[in-house]
């Protein structure tokens, strides 16, 4: 009896263990899963101002419910929603007091739709517009991960809550290298709050958007939450040098930096014969800078020979700008090492009066190291490619008929001087 016991005990305990097993990788299998998975956070403005009925007839509250239930249920499975409100619960006149009113409605994490609704539905235009502490609080809500992480701040007024400069806050999270994103819809705006969040957008590589329609803010809201559900790159943070010497040496992928105004940062790329070198780099203008502006990117020997550059300038205003170049290196009978390219980014960003200079300019780099042309000479020197062949069939032509027009010219005139 004592021994049918113990081998029913024995059982019990190794199927025990076996569902342990089971379950464990499971478990971990669904951590890794949400720890990829892609986090939105709705952060919705519910500030008095929202009473006004401008939005087809109806109030900018209504619309804007309207519109979280369309999302909800249009919402992938796969996308980690939460909603934070701003000016939901204070109706005081007390700003330090307005100026906090910011809290999580649902939190970011598997979406219930019918519970999220019901928590849209008790929402009533209250308080100030507290912007600025409502982005700090929604970034830690976003904390944790390694999925894409991304802020749709949907708003109709400026920031009531000065000095902290909702502008100011974007470039700090931009600064933490986390790749969040702050999406921005106005309501029916006017110049100011347009420039301010066009600011915050821009901070973060985020999009601004004017919205007037029910329809439209629906549509934008989709946009942007399906847009974190697609599969993206996520930057490595990397830290050029001052010098060749010192750079690190980059692989092929997507880094992200920051440069300082009126200094230059450097990369090193091995190539190997037969491979080709394609670099390419954005530089963001993340905040007020002056109108003239350009970026530089070079690839030169350790010795310092320039091999090939890719350039670009503007004037006014501009979000972004970009360069690019190509570099093959030839193929080699012998074994040959690979040669350290020296890539070197430089950009003519100068801040405006009263801006801060640091950090310094959001920057990404692409390098890519792929299977060379079959023939280095298919790739143009100085960027013009076999451009070169057409410009000086070109310059040919032109010569020529110069030469033949002058000599009618000519003629013509000896034969209207004789007559």
């Amino acid at each position: 009896m004592i021994r049918t016991q113990r081998l029913a005990a024995g059982v019990c305990a190794l199927l025990a263990a076996l569902a342990a097993g089971i379950a464990f990788p499971a478990g971990a299998t669904a951590d890794e899963t949400t720890a990829a998975a892609p986090k939105v956070d709705l952060v919705l403005d519910v500030s008095g101002s929202m009473r006004t009925k401008d939005m087809d007839g109806g109030t900018r509250m209504a619309a804007a419910k309207q519109a979280f239930n369309e999302v909800l249920d249009a919402t992938p499975e796969n996308v980690l929603l939460g909603i934070r409100t701003l000016g939901a619960d204070y109706p005081g006149d007390d700003r330090k007091t307005g100026c906090k009113d910011t809290a999580q409605l649902y939190p970011v994490g598997p979406l219930d739709r019918t519970e999220a609704k019901t928590a849209v539905a008790t929402l009533s235009p209250t308080g100030w517009t507290p912007i600025g502490p409502a982005l700090l609080k929604a970034a830690e809500d976003l904390e944790g991960g390694t999925g894409s992480k991304r802020i749709v701040l949907i708003s109709d007024g400026e920031d009531t809550c000065p000095p902290l400069d909702p502008c100011e806050v974007a470039r700090e999270i931009a600064a933490k290298g986390i790749g969040l994103t702050i999406d921005t819809l106005g309501l029916v705006p006017n110049v100011k709050m347009r420039q301010q969040l066009s600011c915050i957008a821009e901070a973060t590589g985020g999009t601004y958007t004017s919205v007037e329609h029910t329809d439209e803010l629906t549509d934008r809201v989709n946009q942007l939450v399906d847009r974190a559900a697609d599969p993206v790159v996520t930057p490595v943070a990397v830290q050029g040098a001052d010098s060749c010497a010192k750079a690190p040496t980059l692989k092929s992928g997507l880094y992200t930096d920051r440069e300082e105004f009126g200094r230059e940062r450097w990369y090193r790329v091995d190539v190997e014969p037969g491979k080709e070198l394609r670099a390419s780099v954005s530089v963001s203008a993340d905040r007020a800078v002056n109108p003239d502006y350009g970026v530089l990117l070079r690839a030169v020997t350790v010795h310092g020979r320039e091999i090939v550059r890719g350039e670009a300038a503007g004037i006014g205003r501009t979000d972004v700008i970009s360069t690019g170049l190509r570099y093959p290196k030839a193929e080699s009978d012998d074994d040959a090492p690979a040669e350290t390219v020296c890539v070197q980014v430089t950009h003519s960003y100068s801040a405006a009066a009263g801006v801060k200079t640091t950090p310094g300019m959001p920057l990404e780099l692409t390098v890519d190291v792929v299977d060379g042309p079959s023939q280095a000479s298919d790739v143009a020197a100085f960027g013009l490619g076999r451009g070169w062949w057409l410009l000086g069939v070109l310059v040919l032509v032109g010569f020529l008929a110069g030469v033949l027009w002058g000599w009618a010219s000519r003629w013509r005139v000896a034969i209207w001087r004789t007559n």
